[in-house]
C-alpha cells in the first residue's frame, strides 16, 4: 500500500505540474477521434448523427491550412495536407465558413476539435507553384508570401549538420531539429516573428471555437521554441489553456525524448502501439502495455493509440486490416487506466501514398452511411465499430479510478473491474463464463450490444457472462453513477476522486 501511495502522490504531483494544456475541454469526455482526411460537413454531421451520442470527447482533424496541391499516378497523396504553403483555412477538406460551421455544430453536442497543427515545416524543396487557397509559393527560395515568410524564416544550412541538409542522424539534437524533415523546409522557430505568426494562427483557429492541437512532428521542433509559441496562444473563451499533445516518437534509442515536452502537453506514446500488438493473441501480457522498464512516458503524460496515419502505412503496428485482432486492441485501450486516449478512423487504402476517396475531379468523396451504421464510398470508420464505437461510454464511465481488479485470464477471455464504475471482458473467441465484475448487485445494459443482452450481478459481485454476438466477443458495464457524475467534471489523469 506504501508504495501505491507514494506512486499516485508522484501522478497528482506530476499531473499539478503540468495540468494547463492538459484539459480537453470537452466535458469530461474522454475519447477522441481522428476523422482522417474527412470533409469538414462530413465531421459536423458525423458529431451530431454519432459522436455526440456515443460520448465522444472531440475530433482530430486534418490539417486545415493551404497545402500543395500534389497529383501523382492519378490521385492526390494523403502527404499533400503535411506540405504547408500558407495557414489560409482553405484545404481540400472545405474552406474557413465550412469550418467554423462544423466547430460550432460539433461543441453544440459536446464534441470539441482540435486541429492538426504542422508548425516544423512548410512545403518539400522542389515544390512550387500555387497552394490550395491560391497562393504562391516557391519552397526552393523560401518564399511563402502567404504567411509571409521569407529566407530568414528557416534554418540556414549553418545551422543544419547534415552534409544533405536532411535529417540523416537521430543521434544528433541539432540534426533532427535544425535539418529539414524528408525535404521539407524546415522553420526556424527561435525568432519573434516566426513565434508570433505561427501563434496568430492557432489564435485564430481558438477565435473559431478549436479546443486544441496536435502538434505535428514536435520532436523536430526545440522543446524552448515549442513552448515560446504556446505561450504566445490566447486561453480559450471559456477559459482555461487549450488542449496540447504533441508527436515525439521515442524507442529509447535516439538522443530526443519525449519527457523533454512534457511541460507543453501530452506526449504520443508509440511504444504503447507496440506493446498492445503484442498482447492481443497473448492476453497476459496486456497487464504489462504500461512497461516503466522502457521509459514509457507516466500515465497523465501520455497520449494513447492503436495506429495513426503515419503507424498504420509503415508496418509494425495493428490496424482496420487486422480485423478482430485490432477490435481487441482497441476496445482493450479504452477499457484500461493508461493515458489518454485516441481512436483512428481510416479510409481502404492498397499503397501508402494513397489519398483519400476521390471523385473524378480529385474532390474527396462524401462519407456516406449504409443501412447497418457502417460507412460507405471507400471510408472504414472504425469508429463506428461496435467494440469501439460503444466503448466511448464506458471510457467516460470509470475515469475517477485507476483501478484495475480481478484481473483474469482464464480459457482465453480477459476479465477486469474498473473500481466499481464498470466491468470489461473480451475473448479470442466467444465465450460463455462466469467472471467475478467487482460490481454491485444489479442488472446492467451491455454496451457492447447497446443493451441487447442484460448482465445480471449476484450479490458477492460474479456473474455469468457471454456476449451477445459470439463473433463479437466482447462485454462492458458501467455504473450509470460513475457515467453520469463523470460527465461533471474534468478530472487530470492520476488524480483520484471519491464519490
Amino acid at each position: 500500500m506504501l508504495a501505491v501511495g507514494v506512486l499516485l502522490l508522484g501522478l497528482i504531483g506530476l499531473s499539478s505540474q503540468y495540468d494547463p494544456y492538459h484539459d480537453p475541454h470537452c466535458g469530461g469526455r474522454q475519447v477522441i477521434v481522428h476523422l482522417f482526411e474527412w470533409k469538414w460537413s462530413d465531421i459536423a454531421a458525423e458529431c451530431e448523427r454519432y459522436l455526440g451520442p456515443k460520448g465522444f470527447c472531440g475530433v482530430q482533424v486534418s490539417p486545415p491550412n493551404e497545402h500543395c496541391v500534389i497529383t501523382q499516378n492519378n490521385d492526390r497523396p494523403w502527404w499533400e495536407r503535411y506540405q504547408p504553403v500558407s495557414y489560409i483555412l482553405t484545404s481540400r477538406s472545405g474552406d474557413e465558413g465550412q469550418f467554423k460551421d462544423m466547430v460550432d455544430r460539433c461543441k453544440k453536442v459536446g464534441v470539441r476539435i482540435y486541429v492538426d497543427a504542422v508548425l516544423n515545416h512548410m512545403a518539400g524543396l522542389g515544390r512550387s507553384g500555387t497552394g490550395s487557397a491560391g497562393s504562391g509559393f516557391n519552397a526552393d527560395q523560401r518564399s511563402f508570401p502567404g504567411v509571409p515568410f521569407g529566407p530568414n524564416d528557416f534554418h540556414s544550412r549553418s545551422d543544419c549538420p547534415s552534409a544533405s541538409g536532411n535529417v540523416d542522424n537521430y543521434q544528433d539534437p541539432k540534426n533532427v531539429r535544425n535539418c529539414n524533415l524528408v525535404g521539407l523546409v524546415d522553420i526556424n522557430g527561435g525568432t519573434d516573428y516566426v513565434r508570433g505568426k505561427q501563434a496568430d494562427y492557432l489564435n485564430h483557429l481558438i477565435d473559431l471555437g478549436v479546443a486544441g492541437f496536435r502538434c505535428d512532428a514536435s520532436k523536430h521542433i526545440w522543446p524552448g521554441d515549442m513552448g515560446g509559441i504556446q505561450s504566445k496562444v490566447k486561453d480559450l473563451p471559456e477559459g482555461g489553456r487549450p488542449f496540447f499533445y504533441h508527436e515525439v516518437s521515442d524507442f529509447n534509442n535516439e538522443a530526443i525524448h519525449d519527457s523533454e515536452y512534457f511541460g507543453e502537453g501530452y506526449v504520443t506514446e508509440f511504444r504503447y502501439s507496440v506493446k498492445v500488438k503484442n498482447g492481443v493473441d497473448n492476453l497476459d501480457q496486456l497487464h504489462y502495455v504500461y512497461d516503466q522498464g522502457w521509459n514509457m512516458s507516466p500515465p497523465n503524460q501520455a497520449f494513447v493509440y492503436v495506429d495513426n496515419h503515419d503507424t498504420q502505412r509503415n508496418g509494425g503496428v495493428l490496424t482496420y486490416k487486422d480485423g478482430a485482432r485490432y477490435k481487441r486492441a482497441v476496445a482493450f485501450t479504452l477499457a484500461y487506466n493508461y493515458g489518454f486516449t485516441r481512436v483512428m478512423s481510416s479510409f481502404y487504402f492498397d499503397s501508402n501514398d494513397q489519398g483519400p476517396p476521390h471523385n473524378g475531379d480529385f474532390s474527396t468523396k462524401d462519407v456516406t452511411i449504409n443501412d447497418d451504421g457502417s460507412c460507405g464510398n471507400g471510408w472504414v470508420c472504425e469508429h463506428r465499430w461496435s467494440p469501439i464505437g460503444n466503448m466511448a461510454k464506458f471510457r467516460n464511465a470509470v475515469q475517477a479510478t485507476d483501478e484495475v481488479d480481478n484481473w483474469n485470464t482464464a480459457n482465453g477471455v480477459l476479465s477486469f473491474n474498473r473500481g466499481n464504475l464498470g466491468f470489461f471482458a473480451m475473448g479470442l473467441n466467444g465465450f460463455n463464463e462466469r467472471r467475478q465484475t467487482g460490481m454491485p448487485a444489479g442488472q446492467y445494459c451491455d454496451l457492447i450490444s447497446e443493451c441487447k443482452i442484460k448482465v445480471n450481478v449476484d450479490g458477492d459481485g460474479s456473474a455469468q457472462i457471454s456476449p451477445a454476438d459470439q463473433n463479437e466477443p466482447f462485454v462492458a458495464i458501467i455504473s450509470e453513477r460513475g457515467y453520469f457524475n463523470c460527465t461533471q467534471t474534468y478530472r487530470p489523469r492520476g488524480q483520484r476522486t471519491d464519490w
